[in-house]
């Protein structure tokens, strides 16, 4: 570990700054607030003769015109505060003479005195007496001890001749335990910054300090990328239903691991694992066979069948189907009895099952998808369904078969078809059919389609999505590295899709469940050689 690096130093300032502005806010909650203080700023300062250095052009009427010596008169509005966190009273004032602070007016000379103070502390008024040592002398105001809250304050506005505007003006006085020091208002009466000019500095500091460390480490590009990562080319292969999570596997991969090349040609779970072993065989054929295997993987919606004894497996997630029904039946619901009545033909008008008067319309998949196979193994008992009838979903071409049923090639497809064909049901991956117009899902004797309670839940509609490579791949391959990313890293991205990884503790239980315990019904070995007889492949 680099214990030099750049957000490691960094991180010590802050600490070290953090550090010393806490330590410096005890002090200053200890020390600081506790000083009586005055503060004084100067509010106005302008000319009203018509001969004041720097005091700009102006037009005078009235007494401003024909008063003597106003030829060069300022005005100065003077704002004395108790901007401390104690009062100050008048026994605080510390000098000798009878009045309390000294006001000086460089370069001016005070002609005359006007003192107010806020609506409701009137009563300082009574402090502002010649007995009190109010008077003024060339330049000089004394000004007498007046006592103030916290907060507290009164002005002065005075009136002089003989200097420029934005001359100095100084107020001076001895506090107890305290200070008179000037302070400054951007806005007439505005209160004194929230903020002392240290704080200020140090909270800057701070900010800067942390700011610059989250930017080092969101923009650093020396990150280590994941252990899962392998360069070259690979093929995914197999499951239109998985396809969406292997694409996005796919493009994650490829930016957290460059020099990697995923592409998905997903066709069908049956023609991957197909192609697949075709390919192994050609492969080793070749003459490149006595090391490694063709740079492909298949994902399949179920095991494979025995014909393909060099595949290797791995169980990568559970895979939720459901049924989808047009929404103009509101059905919400089916046993499954219910369902194999419906995809043996038995059922023609809706209204036999409570729905509507609407005749039924079977949309599925082709003879080799995975999600099809699914279907019959786990829900229909190891039955196929009635043969095809249509090509068009719409009108029925063979009069022999009681139900109009069409086959289509993706579940894409099929979800289309049944949101605009009223009375049509159908099948697919759980995620593709959440939140589409037209149509909605089934229940299945009770169950909701659900892969969050799968461990509890006797929903029969599901299967392990199975990752094939012909024979095991090298450590260092990418098909291992991908696989490996699959069950590790890439955990959330199979969760957003809706299927249960089986690298958690609930996917471990339920995965291990070997091929989820055959159709709903009977035994695996009856319904797996039901379902395949006659076909030695399948896709989804």
């Amino acid at each position: 570990m680099n214990w030099l690096s750049a957000e490691n130093t960094i991180a010590v300032l802050t600490a070290v700054l953090g550090l010393a502005a806490t330590v410096g806010a005890l002090w200053y909650e200890r020390r600081v607030p506790r000083r009586k203080r005055i503060g004084y700023r100067v509010q106005l300062d302008t000319a009203i003769g018509d001969n004041v250095r720097t005091g700009g052009a102006n037009t005078r009427l009235g007494l401003f015109d024909e008063t003597p010596e106003m030829s060069d008169a300022t005005l100065v509005l003077l704002r004395v505060e108790n901007d401390g966190s104690q009062a100050v009273s008048d026994a605080d004032y510390s000098g000798r003479a009878l009045h309390g602070l000294t006001a000086v007016f460089t370069g001016r000379t005070v002609r005359g005195l006007a003192v107010t103070a806020p609506t409701g502390d009137d009563h300082l008024m009574e402090h502002f007496t010649p007995a009190a040592g109010l008077r003024y002398e060339g330049s000089t105001l004394h000004i007498p001890r007046v006592p103030l809250n916290r907060g507290q304050h009164y002005k002065l506005l005075v009136l002089l001749t003989g200097g420029p505007v934005g001359g100095d003006v100084t107020l001076s006085g001895g506090i107890q335990a305290g200070d008179v020091q000037p302070n400054r208002s951007t806005t007439l009466d505005g209160k004194p910054p929230l903020l002392s000019r240290p704080a200020q500095l140090l909270t800057v500091l701070l900010t800067l300090s942390v700011v610059t460390l989250a930017s080092i480490i969101l923009l650093r590009e020396d990150d280590p990328p994941p252990i899962e990562c392998a360069t070259g080319e690979l093929t995914v292969l197999g499951s239109t239903a998985f396809a969406p999570v292997a694409e996005e596997l796919a493009e994650k991969y490829e930016e957290d691991c460059p020099g990697s090349d995923i592409t998905v040609s997903a066709h069908g779970s049956a023609s991957g694992v197909r192609e697949l072993d075709d390919s192994g065989r050609k492969f080793g054929r070749s003459g490149k066979g006595g090391k490694g295997a063709p740079p492909l993987l298949a994902f399949s919606d179920g095991p494979k069948s025995d014909g393909f004894p060099r595949l290797a497996e791995t169980r990568v997630a559970v895979s939720v189907f459901a049924l989808v029904l047009n929404d103009r039946v509101p059905l919400r619901n089916l046993t499954l009895p219910q369902v194999r009545r419906l995809y043996r033909g038995d059922v023609r008008n809706w209204k036999e099952l409570g729905g509507p008067d609407l005749p039924v319309v079977l949309v599925s998949r082709g003879s080799s998808s995975g999600t099809r196979d699914t279907l019959q193994r786990r829900v229909l008992g190891g039955s196929f369904e009635i043969k095809a009838s249509s090509n068009d979903c719409l009108s029925k071409d063979d009069p022999s078969v009681p139900v109009t049923r069409c086959e289509l090639d993706s579940t894409d497809q099929v979800i289309d078809a049944v949101g605009r064909i009223p009375g049509a049901i159908g099948y697919s991956e759980l995620r593709a059919a959440a939140g589409l117009k037209g149509l909605h899902r089934l229940d299945l004797e009770g169950h909701a389609p659900s892969a969050e309670q799968l461990e509890k839940s006797g929903y029969p509609y599901r299967e392990i999505e199975y990752a094939y490579t012909y024979g095991l791949p090298p450590a260092d391959s990418l098909a291992a590295g991908f696989l490996a990313y699959a069950r590790g890293t890439g955990l959330d991205v199979i969760r957003t899709h809706g299927h249960l990884p089986c690298a958690t503790p609930e996917g471990l239980r339920v995965c291990g469940e070997g091929r989820l315990g055959g159709s709903a019904g009977a035994p695996l070995s009856q319904s797996r050689a039901a379902v395949t007889a006659g076909r030695a492949t399948r896709t989804s």
